[in-house]
């Protein structure tokens, strides 16, 4: 007797269809599963079996094969358990196969034959979507996240044992309509959603021109570090940074809760996906694998986590440099991939990278109020944990000095202030690059970037000096003029001129001041 049902697995952030076959044929009672499986799924067979039984099924005392195919595709995780129980059930003719053939069957079985939820089910309901599967069955606890998905209707049980009166095809017609998911506390408020009120630009006194340079980092998405003593703000200008963002568009909140579905750290949002742009800010003590992504069976890193949002690294020289340094690939070409023996995994990691730092370790190099401490030699150990190709892909280096009475008065810029200006050079980008597979100034390269960057003649005068008695690299010079289209796109001009361009070099002044101090390697 032979059984057929689908299932999925997850591969990176994308959902893999996986075929469930069953044979069950006269010979001594043992199961053979084949098809490339893990421990994980290798166990499955000792939870399926128990949850059959538990729940008034039949185990066939027969020899059982299940295949799961492709053959070539390693498969991990418990996200089988459930299709293949309802498969060997199906095989028995103990369940009819009519209406569960065709569906998607994903979870977790326990030994009593309750469901549990998996990870990632988000990302197998899109692949199921995209492959014509339009009925999805899985654990109560995943029946919401799946739901998101449009135009795919979810069926959801607690038990095993729910599917026990479906022993015909007219039965199991008639149960299947109790199972559909609604979910009658979803709101469909649409309205833009931002960070939370409670922090606002406002409560930073003063420092105008840092203000100025993360409404430009935001404008454009590109990377920016903060250095200065401690206690000039550098910390409450960064951690601001969600309430000036724009919200996540359609197509970008499928992908960062897809990441989070992956990572088993979905949460419920009024809005069903994810809308506001992540925010991670890891302890410097964090693992390589914990940053980048990695374990035995890979997992998305805080680079992945803060895809289409910021990654901010406070005091980042305290970072170990080896994890630093892991992030050169992917601040360059936007994913991460990680090898294994058996596969390769990539994960994306379009992400705006925002540092803080102290000018030395205690704090008060180039200080007029506080002497500082450092021996050259311990000024030269710090300062080179930070190598010139990491500081060659942060667009925006800025010095934030201790701010001066006299600012605390008069207007204060708010969030509400910089956002206007943030989603009026968003506006501008969409409409620029509506026909590219880009959004943002910090992602045009070659031919593009030669394409929507225009200067005046006299600006273009001014960035060949600068290329060449500043010494800068390909990337910084690419860099320079990104930066320098933003400035001009939150100015509301169309051609780069010297002003543009001139800001954007004051914001490359860090790197050359510690590649003057430390010898980089």
């Amino acid at each position: 007797m032979y059984g057929h049902a689908l299932s999925a697995n997850v591969y990176g952030i994308d959902g893999k269809i996986i075929h469930i076959e069953t044979d069950i044929s006269p010979g001594l009672p043992q199961v053979h599963l084949v098809g490339l499986p893990d421990a994980a799924v290798r166990e499955s067979v000792d939870r399926v079996r128990s949850a059959i039984r538990n729940c008034g099924f039949v185990f066939p005392l027969e020899r059982v094969t299940i295949n799961l195919a492709p053959a070539d595709l390693r498969k991990e995780g418990a996200s089988f358990d459930l299709a293949v129980a309802l498969c060997l059930l199906m095989t028995s003719a103990q369940v009819s196969s009519r209406p569960f053939e065709e569906m998607l069957i994903v979870g977790e079985l326990a030994l009593d034959g309750s469901t549990r939820p998996v990870p990632g089910i988000l990302s197998m309901v899109d692949e199921a979507k995209k492959q014509g599967i339009t009925h999805v069955l899985v654990p109560a606890g995943n029946a919401e996240e799946a739901s998101l998905i449009e135009g795919i209707t979810v069926y959801s049980i607690q038990s095993l044992a729910e599917l026990k009166p479906c022993a015909t095809e007219e039965a199991a017609a008639a149960l299947l309509p109790s199972l559909v998911y609604v979910d009658a506390m979803r709101t469909f408020d649409h309205s833009p959603p931002y960070a939370d009120s409670f922090e606002d630009y406002s409560d930073v006194k003063g420092q105008s021109h840092a203000k100025r340079a993360m409404t430009i980092a935001a404008a454009g998405m590109h990377n920016i570090l903060l250095s200065g003593p401690p206690g000039t703000g550098k910390t409450m200008l960064i951690r601001r940074l969600p309430t000036i963002l724009p919200p996540l568009t359609e197509e970008e909140a499928l992908e960062v809760s897809k990441i989070y579905s992956v990572s088993g750290k979905w949460e419920r949002s009024s809005n069903g996906l994810l809308r506001i742009r992540p925010f991670r800010s890891p302890h410097h003590s964090i693992s390589q694998a914990g940053l980048i992504g990695g374990g035995s069976i890979p997992k998305p890193g805080e680079v992945s986590l803060a895809h289409r949002g910021v990654l901010f690294l406070d005091e980042l020289p305290e970072f170990p440099r080896q994890a630093l340094e892991l992030l050169r690939q992917p601040l360059e070409d936007r994913y991460v991939t990680i090898g294994r023996a058996k596969a390769v995994y990539q994960f994306p990691a379009h992400l705006m990278l925002a540092g803080s730092m102290n000018p030395c370790p205690c704090g008060f190099d180039g200080s007029s109020h506080q002497v500082c401490r450092c021996t050259p030699a311990r000024l030269a150990r710090y300062r080179s944990r930070l190598s010139g190709p990491l500081l060659d892909r942060i667009d925006l280096q800025l010095e934030v000095p201790r701010a001066a009475v006299q600012e605390w008065e008069g207007h204060t810029v708010s969030s509400a202030d910089m956002r206007s200006a943030v989603l009026r050079a968003h506006s501008i980008q969409s409409q620029r690059y509506k026909a590219l597979p880009v959004r943002f100034n910090s992602e045009l390269t070659g031919a593009w970037l030669r394409q929507f960057c225009p200067l005046t003649a006299e600006a273009n005068k001014l960035l060949s000096k600068v290329y060449d008695q500043l010494g800068l690299s390909f990337r910084a010079h690419d860099r320079l003029l990104k930066l320098a289209r933003t400035i001009a796109d939150v100015e509301q001009e169309q051609v780069i001129d010297i002003p543009h361009l001139a800001e954007a070099i004051r914001y490359r002044s860090l790197d050359r001041t510690m590649h003057a101090a430390t010898p980089f390697t």
